[in-house]
């Protein structure tokens, strides 16, 4: 029986890409595309709308978990049986979607990172810096190590996707999904993906602030559990 796929997709004001980018998915035949516009302030859900793809809507800006975390719940309750997290920025190049999901579809895996690291060409020297560090410190904290903590760039089974659970709505989602990994004990792959830097993805991306940020948080989730 042919697998359900759902892309899901954060988006906050990303009218100038989220057009494009919807095309590129699904001109690689992925059809079922769950937007989450994280309360936009742009045309980014009259765009989603044009394209056909399926639109939730938060009224304020939640943030990245609060996105995902819709999106997931979302792409579950229309019968996903994989789903694959996805950045609207135009960062990621859907030919990668296949090599992603593969590892799940041959039963090898319940979740697939996407990792930029791995063959991190063409990523910017502070970025990879920034990126190894987060790394270093998620291992440290929830034990399970990853090329690219940080990556947008995911596939779950539905069994994994319903095992996540996503309790942050900010930047440290990413940290937190490998610590759901580790702690529901799910078999886990990574696979390299190329990386797509415009001065638009890199505006939109991670910043030194968010960064130090994002640490904090997750050392004061780890004091708290």
């Amino acid at each position: 029986m042919e697998k359900k796929i759902f892309i899901v997709m954060p988006a906050f004001n990303e009218e100038k890409v989220i057009g494009r980018v919807i095309d590129s998915v699904m001109d690689e035949g992925y059809t079922n595309i769950i937007v989450v516009d994280d309360g936009s302030e742009d045309r980014t859900s009259s765009i989603v709308e044009k394209k056909g793809a399926i639109l939730y809507r938060h009224a304020i800006n939640r943030g990245l978990g609060g996105a995902l975390g819709t999106g997931i719940a979302a792409a579950l309750g229309h019968g996903a049986d994989i789903i694959v997290t996805f950045d609207s920025d135009g960062q990621h190049n859907p030919k990668d979607i296949g090599r992603t999901i593969a590892p799940i579809l041959k039963g090898r895996a319940d979740v697939v990172i996407g990792s930029r690291l791995i063959n991190p060409k063409g990523m910017p020297l502070l970025r990879r810096a920034g990126n190894f560090g987060l790394n270093i410190i998620t291992y440290f904290l929830f034990g399970v190590w990853t090329t690219d903590s940080q990556s947008g760039f995911r596939a779950f089974s539905k069994e994994a996707a319903a095992k996540i659970n996503i309790r942050t709505n900010r930047m440290e989602v990413s940290s937190e999904i490998i610590r759901e990994i580790g702690r529901n004990r799910l078999r886990f792959r990574e696979v390299p993906v190329k990386a797509i830097y415009t001065d638009y993805s890199l505006r939109h991306g991670q910043s030194s602030i968010n960064a130090i940020r994002i640490v904090a948080k997750l050392i004061l989730k780890r004091l708290m559990k």
